[in-house]
């Protein structure tokens, strides 16, 4: 089993920034990719961006490209995303996610989860 924790969300101004951390318990075949996704009341969980530990690779969504990164330390089995310039619509639960090799911007791809972290963007 793979257990993720989030931490680092909160109550933030437009324009503001906040990092969002997330710890794996372990790196498997299964957890090679970590994403990271979203979901505001009354939608659907969404993807924010992803990346491999292998090579560090990364993608992230059209609407947060220039704003988030994602990162990750090796030593440390965590990965980050850096949101800067955020915006209202922002607002929702952030959650870490991790997924074999495959695994793409469809949450079902993924098996593991954290329990989510609140981001709340006030204008």
């Amino acid at each position: 089993q793979v257990q993720l924790v989030e931490s680092g969300g909160g109550l933030v101004q437009a324009g503001g920034s906040l990092r969002l951390s997330c710890v794996t318990s372990r790196r498997t075949f299964g957890s090679a990719v970590m994403g990271w996704f979203r979901q505001a009341p009354g939608k659907e969980r969404e993807f924010v961006a992803s990346m491999r530990w292998s090579g560090g690779s990364t993608s992230g969504a059209d609407s947060v490209k220039g704003r988030f990164t994602i990162s990750g330390d090796n030593a440390k089995n965590t990965v980050y995303l850096q949101m800067n310039s955020l915006k209202p619509e922002d607002t929702a639960v952030y959650y870490c996610a991790a997924g074999p090799p495959g695994a793409t911007v469809t949450p079902g791809f993924y098996p593991y989860w954290g329990q989510g972290t609140q981001v709340t963007v006030s204008s």
